[in-house]
């Protein structure tokens, strides 16, 4: 499949941001087209072993229409913690080790396996320790997929946003798309972010806007243009 079409890595400028809130939303307006969406989301902590209901994962399962059973979860999402920590310091108090090669082979499988639009999702933020020695940024640059960094409307995103990009830029990414996904009581209007920003990024990327909706969120123009930009 041609990458630049049809995969992309999802980021953040930091943790709770709404990373798989947008994943979710571009998951189920490509179902609505007509296509067949999938998502990856290799490492996640904070899950329950024993409810992963209301997860990360299971948000991204309910997207692509499917049920959940533990073999859609190990597909989705085959690397889980339980601790609410960075991947490397929740899978210690396990016992245990990120197995940073196989997250890389696995992604790369699942390009080269793709039908449709792929989501990878990252953890945290950019900069977010993986294992030991590697960060998102860092797994990223091996996969060197387009990337869709996702930013909050709170007051600090900009200097937030403006390190992510510099960062990804320095290490050779390309940034397909910036979305702001609205934060909760966040006190600045998104347009005037917006404004902000534009003069720091040039002609791109493209900034869109995605309040946040509860449901039928797929519907929403900033989600329409969005995904029509990336897989059309």
């Amino acid at each position: 499949m041609d990458l630049t079409m049809g995969a992309y890595f999802v980021t953040a400028t930091g943790t709770d941001i709404g990373k798989t809130f947008v994943s979710a939303c571009l998951l189920r307006h490509w179902r609505a087209a007509g296509l067949s969406p999938d998502a990856f989301k290799p490492l996640v902590s904070g899950i329950d072993p024993d409810d992963p209901t209301g997860s990360d994962p299971a948000a991204l399962i309910e997207a692509m229409g499917l049920d959940m059973t533990p073999e859609t979860l190990d597909r989705v999402s085959p690397w889980r913690f339980a601790a609410p920590l960075a991947p490397n310091m929740a899978a210690r108090l396990e016992g245990r080790l990120v197995p940073y090669s196989a997250m890389l082979a696995a992604c790369r499988r699942r390009i080269t396996d793709a039908k449709g639009p792929l989501l990878i999702e990252g953890v945290g933020g950019v900069m977010a320790p993986v294992d030991d020695g590697a960060t998102v940024l860092d797994w990223m640059a091996e996969l060197r997929l387009p990337g869709i960094l996702v930013a909050g409307t709170y007051l600090g995103t900009i200097s937030h946003i403006l390190t992510a990009v510099e960062v990804m830029r320095a290490r050779g990414l390309s940034l397909s798309a910036l979305v702001l996904s609205e934060t909760p009581g966040g006190t600045v209007p998104p347009a005037d972010t917006i404004a902000a920003l534009r003069p720091f990024l040039g002609d791109g990327p493209p900034i869109l806007h995605l309040p946040r909706l509860p449901s039928g969120c797929f519907t929403h123009v900033s989600v329409t243009a969005l995904a029509d930009f990336l897989f059309f």
